[in-house]
C-alpha cells in the first residue's frame, strides 16, 4: 500500500523513483520485517507469559526436553505480521502472484492458531485432527492453483532443474501436484520444528535463495540469459521472501538455545506453505526438495518410522522426527541445530548451482 503512495509522489519527488525497483522495496520491506519482528517480540513473549500460553511437552519425546514445558509458544503470530505487513506495504498490490502469497499464508497461520489454541487450553499434543488439517491445507492451495491456472491461465509445465530449456508438460495432473507440493512443504517444516531454531533457520536460507530465483524468473532479460522459463510478474515474489529472511531473523534472536520462545504451529505451517507457494509459482518445484533438503529429510524419517513400524513392527530411528534420533544418540541440542543448518547451506548452494549449470 506503501508502495502505491510513493509512486503516485515520483512526478512531484524524482527521489521516490527508487521505490519502482523491486531491489530496493525487497530490501526496505526485509529490513521492515526485522524491526518488527526484533522490536515486538520482548513485549510479545511478555503477553505470552502474562496470558500463560506455554507449551505442551510431548510425554514420549526426549526427557531433555520435559524442562522446556510452560516455555511460550504461538510466538509464529509476530512472525506472521513481520510477514505480511511489510508485504502488503511494499508489494505491488496489482500483482497477483503476491496475493497467491499472502492468501495462502494468512490462511495457514489462522489454520495453526486454532491448532496451538486447542493445545494450549485443552492441555494436549493433539490439537487439529490431521485429517481436518489437510483438508483445510487442500481446500485453500487448491483455490489459489486452480484460480491462477484456469481463471488466470498458465501453463501446465514442470521444470526440470539443471537441464536447459527442457520442462514436462502434466496437464490437468499439474495443480493436483502443485497443491501437494504447498501442503507437504507446510507439513514439513512443521515436523522439522522440534528443537530451538532448527526450523527457522532451514527456512530463512531457503527464502533466500528463492529470492535470487523468483527476481531471476521475472526478469526478462536474466532469464533469458541464463535460459530460465521467463514467468512475467513472478520478480514481485522477491518483496515476499525476503520477509521471510527479515521476520525469521528477528524472530531467532529469541528462539535460539535455549529458547524464549516457540513459534508453534502459528508459525510453522504458514512458513512452510508460504516456501511451497514461492516455488509452485516461479516454477521451481523440484528445486524445492534440494533447497528445503533438510524438510524433505525430517518428513520422510516420520513417514519410514510409522511404515516401518506398522508393517514390521520394528523402529527405523530411535525417535522421529530425525532430529529426536540423534538427540537419543547423544548429540547436545545445540550440535544437532548447527549440524542441521551447516547442511542446509550446502544444499542451497548447490539448489543455486541451477542458475548456470544448465
Amino acid at each position: 500500500m506503501l508502495y502505491e503512495i510513493l509512486s503516485a509522489l515520483t512526478e512531484q519527488f524524482s527521489f521516490f523513483n527508487v521505490t519502482k525497483y523491486i531491489t530496493f522495496r525487497s530490501m526496505i520491506a526485509m529490513l521492515t520485517a526485522l524491526f518488527i519482528s526484533f522490536m515486538l517480540s520482548p513485549w510479545f513473549i511478555r503477553k505470552l507469559q502474562k496470558k500463560q500460553i506455554g507449551q505442551v511437552i510431548r510425554n514420549d519425546g526426549p526427557e531433555s526436553h520435559l524442562s522446556k514445558s510452560g516455555t511460550p509458544t504461538m510466538g509464529g503470530g509476530l512472525i506472521l505480521l513481520a510477514i505480511l505487513l511489510p508485504t502488503l506495504m511494499w508489494m505491488d498490490i496489482s500483482n497477483h502472484f503476491l496475493w497467491y502469497a499472502v492468501i495462502v499464508t494468512a490462511s495457514y497461520g489462522i489454520l495453526g492458531f486454532v491448532d496451538d489454541y486447542l493445545k494450549v487450553h485443552k492441555k494436549n499434543t493433539k490439537g487439529v485432527s490431521g485429517k481436518m488439517k489437510l483438508v483445510f491445507q487442500f481446500l485453500i492451495s487448491g483455490a489459489v492453483c486452480f484460480y491462477h491456472f484456469y481463471i488466470i491461465g498458465d501453463d501446465f509445465l514442470l521444470t526440470i532443474p539443471f537441464i536447459k530449456d527442457y520442462s514436462i508438460d502434466l496437464g490437468v495432473f499439474y495443480i493436483p501436484f502443485a497443491m501437494l507440493v504447498i501442503v507437504g512443504s507446510s507439513n514439513a517444516v512443521n515436523l522439522t520444528d522440534g528443537l530451538d531454531g532448527l526450523a527457522i533457520g532451514p527456512v530463512m536460507i531457503a527464502a533466500g535463495c528463492f529470492a535470487i530465483l523468483t527476481y531471476v524468473t521475472g526478469n526478462s532479460a536474466i532469464s533469458e540469459y541464463l535460459h530460465y522459463h521467463y514467468i512475467p510478474g513472478t520478480g514481485e515474489l522477491t518483496v515476499f521472501a525476503l520477509t521471510l529472511v527479515g521476520a525469521g531473523l528477528g524472530f531467532l534472536w529469541y528462539n535460539t538455545y535455549p529458547a524464549q520462545v516457540f513459534m508453534g504451529d502459528v508459525g510453522s505451517l504458514p512458513l512452510g506453505g508460504a516456501l511451497g507457494v514461492l516455488a509452485v509459482f516461479s516454477k521451481h518445484e523440484i528445486l524445492l526438495v534440494i533447497i528445503g533438503g533438510i524438510f524433505v529429510v525430517e518428513a520422510v524419517s516420520v513417514m519410514a518410522q510409522v511404515g516401518s513400524f506398522k508393517l514390521t513392527g520394528k523402529r527405523v530411528f530411535k525417535m522421529a522426527p530425525i532430529h529426536h534420533h540423534f538427540e537419543l544418540k547423544g548429540w547436545p541440542e545445540p550440535k544437532v541445530i548447527v549440524r542441521f543448518w551447516i547442511i542446509a547451506i550446502i544444499l542451497a548452494m548447490i539448489g543455486l548451482l541451477n542458475l548456470k549449470l544448465r
